[in-house]
């Protein structure tokens, strides 16, 4: 979003009041809101202010709206500075907006846009008699009638650059224009003559109640046969999604429960169901003894069990407690862990 800004301070008047229709036009707006709720009018009272200015909000406008709904100036004016509705500056007596967005461009707005640079200048500059001013805008959503330009408060789509130039003539001159479409089309119906909706039995009835028919046939077959109507939807030889390879494929000669019901056999053959309740061909479980005293496995690495809290060190190196260290036969220093190094009665190290 581009930044907005107020116009420089040789364009800004000196003063601004209300006018006798702009006060009538805040007190009804103010009176729409509780009392101590008149901010809620302060888009209203811009909009009627703009108006009154010529098309524009100077400076001194904002302050007296701020002024009249007992607003801080700072919060109309964050108001005014975001609604791109309100010209900052100032803008000619029929400001047009181009609309330059997809559809129209499509359409020939380059075209239109030309006239504009041509006839008037770059955007917002305003002719020297004060009539016109542009701004390039966004969509203004009239795009079936584009390409198309908004002047002051009313539409003039379906524009060419012949039809155009006639408008801003027209407009110069002060001579009556047409709004809406240039080219005669009734709102956004389509541009030539009309061949739509034209067939007879979409109003003399006779397609009234013809969905309900269409549905009823179609649920005919499954009313009938639904079985008969499901299977003739499956195909003979369905195609397999993956290539059959590595994937498990039925075989005719597969004795199964399904096969024998699809061929009009018992789904069990009757001398396994035999078997299958003689009890003597039962599987006996024998009952599985443990034997308490079998030793564990062993591995093949050897333990040593850890010595309690009575046992007597072994270790030479590893004085009794309770001997003083000078009478120790040997003192721990470490070596006894060195690989190659011997300890003598002494205490040399070898």
């Amino acid at each position: 979003m581009a930044v907005r800004k107020l116009a420089p301070e040789e364009l800004q008047p000196e003063s601004f009041a209300f006018s006798s229709e702009t006060e009538a036009f805040a007190e009804q707006q103010i009176a729409k809101y509780p009392p101590g709720r008149q901010a809620s009018a302060v888009i209203p009272l811009l909009w009627k202010a703009q108006e009154q200015a010529g098309g524009w909000l100077p400076r001194k406008a904002i302050e007296a709206v701020a002024a009249r709904l007992d607003m801080p100036i700072i919060r109309v004016m964050e108001v005014a500075t975001f609604y791109t509705m309100f010209n900052l500056e100032p803008v000619g007596k029929y400001f047009i907006q181009f609309c330059g967005t997809t559809p129209c461009v499509l359409r020939g707005a380059g075209d239109i846009k030309k006239v504009l640079e041509k006839r008037i200048g770059e955007q917002n500059h305003v002719t020297a008699d004060g009539k016109f001013s542009w701004l390039e805008v966004e969509c203004l959503g009239a795009c079936c009638n584009a390409p198309m330009v908004q002047i002051n408060d009313d539409y003039y789509e379906d524009l060419t650059s012949e039809n155009f130039e006639k408008l801003l003539d027209d407009l110069a001159a002060g001579r009556p224009v047409k709004t809406g479409s240039q080219i005669g089309r009734n709102r956004s119906e389509p541009h030539d003559a009309v061949k739509t909706l034209q067939d007879p039995s979409l109003y003399d009835g006779s397609q009234i109640g013809a969905w309900r028919k269409r549905f009823e046939e179609q649920a005919q077959p499954a009313a009938t046969g639904e079985a008969a109507a499901a299977t003739a939807t499956v195909p003979e030889a369905a195609k397999a999604a993956k290539p059959a390879a590595g994937r498990a494929i039925e075989s005719d000669a597969a004795d199964t429960p399904a096969k024998r019901a699809k061929e009009g056999e018992a789904p069990v053959n009757p001398t396994d169901q035999k078997e299958a309740g003689d009890a003597s061909r039962a599987t006996k479980v024998e009952a599985r003894t443990e034997d308490a005293a079998k030793p564990a496995p062993q591995s093949g690495k050897s333990y040593v069990a850890s010595p309690g809290k009575d046992a007597v060190p072994t270790s030479p190196t590893t004085p009794n407690a309770g001997t003083p260290p000078a009478e120790a036969e040997t003192r721990r220093d470490g070596s006894e862990s060195k690989p190659g190094v011997t300890v003598d009665k002494d205490n040399k190290t070898s």
